[in-house]
C-alpha cells in the first residue's frame, strides 16, 4: 500500500471527524466489533492506558458503530503472539512494537527504533513526510497486515544493571534482557541476550537470571519496582532514541471498514500517539525525582564515552550483516532508505538540535568527526 494511497483513504473520514457537531451521527450503517491483544501488562500506564483510550475514544467518535475490546498481554494471546494472532484473522489489531518482530520481519524494528538512530520528532517526519509509513506498509502487506503510528516512548533510558559499567570489558558475558538491534549490538560486544516480557525482568534480575534490562523509562521502572533489584541506572538511551509502537491491524478488517471509520481509526492513533510521548515525558521526569527520594543508594549514571564509541562503531557493522542476512532484501531497502533521509536532513538538524545534545552528539550525528 503506497502512503499517498493509504493516507489518501483515512483523510477525508479524518476531516469529517474533526468538523462534525458534537452528538451528530456521522452514517448509519454496521456496527463493526473488533478484538485488540496488546503486548503490555494488564494496568500498565500510557501503553496500556493507550490503548483502552484510543478504543474509548473510536468509539465515541464512531458514534458506536466501531467497538473495540481490549486485551492485555497474556489475556487472549501471550503478549509477543500479537503478529501472529493479527495475521492470521483471529484478532483485528493489536498495541504492540514492530521490533518484536524480528524474527518474522527484519526490516520491521526500523519502525520502531534502531540504535543511535531518530528521535521522536524526527521519527514522525520520516514517517509522514518522509516515505518511512509508506514503507511500512509495503512490506508489512505481504504479512497481511496495516501499520498506523500509535503511542512513541520518546528516547528511553540505556537500562538498569546491577553492577557498574566502566569499560567495554564490563559487558562481556554479562546477561542482559534486551530486545531488537540493541540487543544484537550488545551480544556483539559480548553480552548474552534473552528477550522477556515486561512483566517478567524484574523477577529475573532479583533471581539473577539477567545482570542487566533494558525496559522504557522511570515511569514504568519505578512501577515495575526496578530500583528494588538493581542499583545502576545508565543513559542515555543510545538503543532506543525513540520507540515508536504501532496499532497493528489486519488487512482485510481494515478494508472492510468504511473510509470514514478508517479515518477516525487513524485520526484518534495520531492522537493517542503524542498524548502518549506527552505522559511519557511529564511522567518520566516526576517518576525520576521520586525515584531519587525513594532509593538514595541509586546511581544514575552516563555511560562511559568509550562504551558509547564501541556501541556506535558495532551498531554499523550489526545493521550491515542484518541487511546481508536478509534474503527479502526489505532490510536493505528500508536502511537505505532511512540512512537517505537522515542524510537529507542532518546538516540542519546539526543546526537545529545542537542546542540539546553535549559530546553525545558527535555520536549521533555520523556526519560529525
Amino acid at each position: 500500500m503506497k502512503r499517498r494511497d493509504f493516507l489518501k483513504s483515512v483523510g477525508v473520514g479524518a476531516a469529517a471527524a474533526s468538523i462534525l457537531p458534537a452528538g451528530r451521527v456521522l452514517a448509519q450503517g454496521q456496527v463493526f466489533k473488533w478484538k485488540m491483544v496488546t503486548s503490555w501488562p494488564p494496568g500498565l500506564v500510557i501503553l496500556q492506558e493507550g490503548a483502552e483510550r484510543f478504543a474509548k475514544r473510536v468509539d465515541e467518535l464512531s458514534q458506536g458503530r466501531l467497538k473495540i475490546d481490549v486485551f492485555a498481554g497474556g489475556v487472549l494471546v501471550p503478549p509477543l503472539g500479537a503478529f501472529d494472532a493479527v495475521s492470521a484473522g483471529n484478532v483485528e489489531c493489536a498495541s504492540t512494537a514492530s521490533y518484536y518482530w524480528a524474527g518474522k520481519v527484519p526490516a520491521a524494528q526500523f519502525f520502531t527504533a534502531i540504535p543511535f538512530g531518530l528521535m521522536f520528532d524526527q521519527m514522525t517526519t520520516w514517517l509522514m513526510a518522509g516515505g518511512g509509513l509508506e514503507l511500512w506498509n509495503e512490506i508489512y502487506a505481504k504479512s497481511g497486515l496495516v501499520a498506523v503510528p500509535f503511542m512513541n516512548t520518546g528516547q528511553q533510558m540505556a537500562g538498569w544493571f546491577r553492577k557498574e559499567i566502566k569499560s567495554v570489558e564490563d559487558i562481556k558475558g554479562l546477561k542482559m534482557r534486551a530486545v531488537g538491534l540493541g540487543g544484537k549490538v550488545m551480544a556483539k560486544l559480548g553480552a548474552a541476550i534473552t528477550l522477556l516480557p515486561g512483566a517478567e525482568i524484574v523477577p529475573a534480575l532479583e533471581k539473577g537470571a539477567v545482570d542487566a534490562a533494558e525496559w522504557i523509562g522511570p515511569v514504568h521502572d519505578l512501577r515495575l519496582g526496578f530500583p528494588k533489584v538493581a542499583k545502576f541506572y545508565y543513559y542515555p538511551g543510545w538503543q532506543e532514541p525513540n520507540a515508536q509502537a504501532e496499532l497493528m491491524i489486519n488487512k482485510k478488517a481494515w478494508e472492510g471498514l468504511p473510509k470514514d471509520l478508517q479515518g477516525i481509526v487513524f485520526a484518534v492513533a495520531t492522537e493517542i500517539n503524542n498524548w502518549a510521548y506527552a505522559q511519557f515525558e511529564i511522567q518520566s521526569a516526576k517518576a525520576l525525582t521520586e525515584m531519587k527520594k525513594q532509593f538514595p543508594d541509586l546511581q544514575v549514571k552516563r555511560l562511559p564515552e568509550d562504551v558509547l564509541k564501541a556501541m556506535r562503531k558495532a551498531t554499523e557493522e550489526v545493521l550491515n550483516q542484518e541487511a546481508a542476512a536478509d534474503k527479502t532484501g526489505d532490510f536493505k531497502k528500508v536502511m537505505d532508505a532511512y540512512r537517505k533521509f537522515r542524510g537529507e536532513m542532518e546538516d540542519y538538524w546539526a543546526v537545529e538540535y545542537l542546542y540539546r545534545y553535549d559530546e553525545y552528539a558527535a555520536l549521533w550525528l555520523s556526519k560529525v568527526k
